[in-house]
């Protein structure tokens, strides 16, 4: 890796980079606003709670999207590998007749 510069990993792809550096900057974002805010400490903590419940609930739903696509693409792969595997059997008894 050169230094001063990102470079993504082969096996990781666009989404996944965005999502890290998005939650990154999040967290940076709400640390700094905490710092910063004239907030007494109870009202900072039931703030915190808050986000935290908020982040956790998102984080939740985007995981059951991912769940739902990775199911479909693993159904429609099955589905995929099944049609091939019809159309390749009639070949495969053709070549062990011959």
């Amino acid at each position: 890796m050169r230094s001063g510069t990102y470079e993504a990993t082969e096996g990781t792809g666009k989404a996944g980079t965005a999502i890290t550096f998005l939650l990154i900057g999040l967290g940076a974002g709400a640390l700094t606003a905490l710092l910063f805010a004239p907030k007494a400490g109870k009202r900072i903590r039931k703030d915190l709670v808050k986000r935290y419940r908020d982040a956790r609930d998102t984080f939740d739903d985007w995981k059951e999207e991912a769940k739902d696509i990775a199911e479909e693409a693993m159904e429609r792969g099955s589905d995929f590998a099944g049609d091939i595997r019809e159309r390749v059997t009639p070949l495969k008894r053709a070549m062990r007749r011959s």
